[in-house]
């Protein structure tokens, strides 16, 4: 019964009272006055009309709220995702055409069908692929893009496409061609939604400098002064149809969509994770992949893009006093009424009056804190955030999600190969075997090596670990009698590093020395024990909870004692 009610819908409303209304009313109107000129922005930055974004919004809000877990999870449109995309679709189809409307509603089917199965199939672990310096770097890159995308509708410049070190240049040579009023306007909405935020989260800043923005076009007639706006929307409510994209189109898609899926499982996960901890329950981040993969399936099929879950309007849901998505659910009701009915009260919203929005979030994703801990702490993986961030700028942006990702995974492989057997001593007065330091280098037991490797064992480190573990038994020459593994930290072993422990075994027997092994806590690294014969070459009797226990059982007193007895 348990596992049949945790896949019920609308989980997120389980435990919700009437008493819970006031809150999660309060988050829903703080939700969609952020919402509204956000998801504009977003859709603009990715060359969609932005009555586009606020269905984007709709169908991630409603459909997150039917099938996700978490309690305050915001999906929607969402800058970090939409520049990657919109990039890549530039190449395949003009910005804007029916192809390209096709090609993205294609590729949310895609994403979101690979986000949504990745969750029915658990593979939650997938989000882990980015570590943090490469997703700081990976942001940084995003938010350049962002800028630079951004830069010709602040300063009233003839909008430009391709690569984005070209834009640069065009722009630098336009610069001479800036409109003071389009400048003026963006920079003050950027100044309002900044120094908002800085007041209070609550405060809806792009709303308010949108309004006053639109205001003053209508009041002093920006239009004549060559102010860009977006004209009156169409209204209307969006009909569910199947992208018109052919076999083609969807093979081109595919790396692309894997790309887009593996960034949204990343920032999902990291969302879920982060409001959590203020929620009753535990984060179900397979669940909330559900409800964000199938919130871009139904984008789709009505014609937006992609949608991802966004940890600031999360941060406004949790901060608002929301108690459940049912705050979700009142902001897409009323950007789906705007978006419906409103159109005409949107033509004077300037252009630039976006790209000012879109430019506080562009810093708003630069993580600057993280870049000075890293730098102070660890400079070798700082020099991963400037790689990351400089394949991102420089390179096709596809290709430089896909090097940051490389990037992430090489990392996490040669932090594994660094891996060295070590040789223990045990503390004075205590039974505990520790790693020696420059201050205290412990007690040897005469004729008794005790080692430890502080990884799982696998095919990256497998040499490694043989060859280290020979060289502690060598180096002790032909005094030592017992060889005792200390396996606390191997929580794993695959074939390859099997045939290593079982050459290292031989070595230590060539040399006339017992092995044993201790403290090999982990289920599944004792599994493989049995599974590739070293329980049977070790016997169970030279298998041990603790150092102390191997040692009073096969030490050289006991073995003494032993031949003694004999």
């Amino acid at each position: 019964m348990t596992i049949w009610t945790s896949w019920l819908p609308f989980r997120s409303l389980r435990g919700w009272t009437s008493g819970d209304i006031n809150g999660d009313l309060v988050a829903g109107l703080t939700l969609a006055a952020i919402a509204i000129p956000e998801q504009m922005a977003t859709a603009r930055l990715g060359g969609f009309a932005p009555e586009t974004g606020f269905f984007a919004f709709v169908a991630g809000s409603l459909v997150f709220a039917l099938l996700g877990a978490n309690r305050h999870l915001s999906a929607g449109a969402d800058s970090t995702i939409t520049p990657l995309f919109a990039g890549s679709l530039g190449l395949l189809a003009a910005t804007g055409s029916p192809h390209y409307l096709a090609l993205a509603a294609m590729l949310a089917l895609m994403v979101g069908l690979i986000v949504t199965l990745s969750g029915v199939f658990r593979l939650g672990w997938v989000a882990d692929l980015l570590s943090v310096p490469v997703t700081t770097g990976f942001l940084a890159g995003i938010a350049v893009h962002i800028i630079v995308s951004q830069l010709p509708g602040l300063l009233g410049l003839p909008s430009e496409s391709g690569e984005t070190m070209r834009r640069i240049g065009e722009i630098t040579a336009n610069l001479h061609l800036t409109n003071p009023w389009s400048l003026a306007l963006g920079l003050s909405v950027f100044a309002i939604v900044f120094f908002s935020e800085r007041i209070s989260a609550r405060i809806p800043g792009a709303l308010i400098g949108l309004v006053l923005a639109t205001l003053a076009v209508a009041t002093f007639g920006l239009r004549d002064r060559g102010v860009e706006v977006l004209g009156a929307l169409p209204n209307g409510l969006p009909r569910a149809h199947l992208p018109e994209a052919g076999l083609a189109d969807v093979q081109a898609l595919i790396p692309l969509a894997l790309l887009i899926a593996i960034v949204v499982m990343v920032q999902t996960a990291a969302t879920s994770r982060s409001f959590a901890a203020q929620q009753d329950d535990a984060p179900d981040i397979d669940r909330d992949f559900i409800g964000v993969g199938a919130g871009s399936i139904a984008s789709g099929l009505f014609g937006a893009f992609a949608v991802n879950a966004s940890p600031p309007r999360t941060a406004i849901v949790s901060q608002s006093g929301g108690r459940s998505q049912l705050s979700g659910m009142i902001a897409a009701a009323i950007v789906l009424a705007l978006g419906a009915f409103g159109g005409g009260l949107l033509a004077d919203v300037p252009q630039a009056a976006l790209a000012g929005v879109l430019l506080f979030v562009a810093q708003h994703i630069l993580r600057w804190k993280v870049f000075a801990n890293v730098y102070r702490q660890a400079p070798i993986e700082f020099a991963l955030i400037l790689i990351t961030m400089a394949a991102i700028v420089v390179l096709p942006i596809e290709t430089g999600v896909a090097s940051g990702i490389g990037l992430s995974l090489l990392h996490g492989v040669w932090s594994a190969t660094r891996t060295q057997p070590i040789a223990l001593s045990q503390v004075p007065g205590t039974s505990v075997w520790w790693p020696p330091t420059s201050g205290n280098s412990g007690e040897q037991v005469p004729g008794v090596l005790v080692a430890a490797f502080q990884a799982p064992l696998s095919f990256v480190n497998a040499d490694r670990f043989k060859r280290g573990f020979s060289d502690l038994v060598d180096s002790t020459g032909s005094d030592v009698e017992l060889v005792v593994l200390e396996a606390s930290n191997i929580v794993e072993i695959d074939y390859t590093a099997a045939q290593a422990l079982i050459e290292t075994i031989a070595h230590c027997r060539q040399s006339g020395a017992i092995f044993a092994i201790a403290r090999m806590e982990s289920v599944r690294a004792q599994a493989a024990l049995a599974r590739f014969g070293i329980l049977d070459l070790v016997g169970t009797q030279r298998i041990f909870h603790s150092v102390d226990a191997a040692i009073r059982a096969l030490g050289p007193e006991q073995q003494q004692q032993q031949d003694e007895a004999k």
